[in-house]
């Protein structure tokens, strides 16, 4: 038997952190809503959170990695009767992004994960091999950072909590990435950057996920 599968995900000191938003029409991918009608933009959410969640599983074929859920809106039991029992689900909690953030990543330090890289729901482009990357890079590095071409990040990996770089940041706006890294340089951390990489967040933004879509078929 393979060694690892004897493990429980606890013993684990990579751990992977998935944001995402339960998919309630009206509440989630709003601004998708001019363009698909607010079951449509639902139905996007829930799309989009399931191909996620099957690269996450895609990583766990080949390397030892734990990973909870991390989710907005909706209840434990909703979760679980949509994404699975094989999952570990936690309330984003309240306060803004970074205040959410900075709480998943405390969770996580303090359960004994020595490296822990949280992902949104929003980047199709995140798949298992890019994780796979991040996870390797975060051996070498403080800070790993996945930038989003529209002044974000997909993707942000810590070897510890450093609340700093989730104070002051103006969430929800282009300048995103840059304070984040101004914030980094001034602390002395040393960064690598992953691919730049585009959000779904726009109908203008469809394309992108029809081609990952059709490149999975």
């Amino acid at each position: 038997m393979d060694s690892s599968v004897l493990k429980s995900p606890g013993s684990f000191k990579q751990h992977l952190i998935v944001f995402t938003r339960y998919p309630e029409p009206g509440k989630t991918k709003t601004r998708m809503i001019p363009a698909l009608g607010d079951v449509g933009a639902a139905d996007l959410q829930k799309q989009m959170t399931e191909y996620t969640v099957s690269q996450v599983k895609e990583l766990q074929k080949i390397a030892e990695v734990s990973c909870e859920v991390r989710f907005a809106g909706g209840n434990l039991q909703l979760m679980q009767d949509w994404l699975g029992l094989d999952l570990v689900y936690q309330s984003q909690g309240e306060g803004d992004l970074g205040d959410r953030l900075a709480r998943s990543l405390s969770d996580a330090f303090q359960s004994g994960r020595e490296q822990v890289i949280i992902i949104g729901t929003d980047c199709p482009g995140v798949n298992s091999q890019l994780l796979t990357k991040a996870f390797e890079q975060i051996r070498s590095f403080d800070l790993v950072i996945g930038p989003a071409i529209d002044g974000g990040y997909y993707l942000i990996g810590l070897r510890q909590l450093i609340p700093n770089l989730f104070a002051n940041i103006d969430w929800g706006t282009p300048q995103v990435l840059q304070q984040t890294v101004n914030i980094a340089e001034k602390l002395n951390l040393s960064k690598i950057y992953l691919p730049a990489l585009s959000d779904v967040d726009y109908p203008e933004d469809l394309p992108i996920w029809e081609q990952i879509i059709a490149a999975e078929r």
